[in-house]
């Protein structure tokens, strides 16, 4: 029996051994559908259903794979390929490849974002671009309060800005990632010194909320003569992000580079404490923040208190 998404009331009465659901995550009425569905598999011994589908932000989508009986299989466009026309992967990758869009509709990756995050997937695609000569480069670091495997990530992200008579009229780059996981706080700040130097960096920024005076101790060892500057957070991270979402918004902040994992937090980021730490956000903010935020007044306290 082939059923409509749209007509799932049809599904009273029959049963089934097995069902296949194609393209679920676009289903008009996906969870009215797929309920039904439920209750119609119940012939024979052990009753399968396959869904087959482009990954989407969809609810029953996202509990299905969660369920732990689900068997999970991906493949991206690419594996397809003999099967497309000539030169329909290389057009497509060429329009959509680097963006949000791309991952879902080309790599199958299921793309998620979270209602109230201050981000979208469309406002960091809509300014990703190549930067020019910036003025001013910052290396950014949140460090982590543990070390080990189950430690979460130490953030680092490396960004610049490029000046303009006005302050208002001021553009900055996210320009590399370098956070890392499970390294020991050596490891960690060997790699920000390593970020400070590849980039040629005017300054590191580092929040000291944890580890005070030991992270400056940290990066001298490694590196003395590094321009450093400590920060302090005082207020949640809701409110520490919100001046630069706007810079988003405003359309002053861009993306040199697809950050898979930065972007993934940007907008899953709704605040709170629930839901894992957001180490590369949390170094993003410090690195906007020195570079756009407190920038203009130029008059800035060796700890920034937000």
């Amino acid at each position: 029996m082939i059923a409509s998404a749209t007509n799932y009331e049809a599904l009273r009465g029959p049963q089934f051994g097995a069902a296949w659901s194609d393209e679920l995550a676009k289903w008009k009425y996906v969870r009215e559908a797929w309920d039904m569905l439920q209750f119609t598999l119940r012939l024979g011994d052990d009753p399968r259903q396959i869904v087959t589908t482009t990954p989407r932000d969809c609810a029953v989508l996202c509990e299905i794979l969660e369920a732990q009986t689900t068997v999970v299989s991906c493949a991206g466009t690419s594996a397809n390929a003999h099967n497309l026309a000539p030169g329909f992967l290389d057009r497509l990758q060429a329009r959509y490849g680097g963006t949000h869009l791309g991952r879902q509709e080309l790599d199958g990756e299921l793309i998620r974002e979270r209602e109230g995050a201050l981000w979208t997937r469309e406002m960091i695609d809509a300014r990703r671009a190549a930067a020019p000569d910036l003025d001013r480069i910052v290396v950014a670091v949140d460090p982590p309060v543990t070390t080990g495997p189950g430690a979460v990530a130490c953030g680092i992200i490396v960004a610049g800005v490029k000046q303009a008579e006005a302050a208002k009229d001021w553009q900055a780059w996210v320009l590399a990632d370098f956070s890392v996981k499970g390294q020991s706080p050596q490891g960690w700040a060997e790699m920000a010194v390593s970020a400070y130097h590849e980039f040629g960096a005017d300054r590191l920024v580092a929040e000291v909320n944890q580890g005070g005076d030991l992270v400056e101790q940290l990066v001298r060892q490694i590196a003395p003569h590094v321009a450093y500057r400590a920060v302090h957070a005082r207020h949640g991270k809701r409110l520490r992000a919100e001046p630069v979402a706007a810079l988003y918004e405003q359309g002053r902040v861009h993306h040199a580079d697809m950050f898979t994992a930065l972007e993934d937090e940007m907008c899953s980021f709704v605040g709170g404490t629930r839901g894992p730490s957001p180490d590369r956000l949390d170094a993003l903010v410090w690195a906007l923040t020195d570079l756009i935020i407190d920038a203009p007044a130029d008059r800035r306290p060796r700890v920034r208190t937000l």
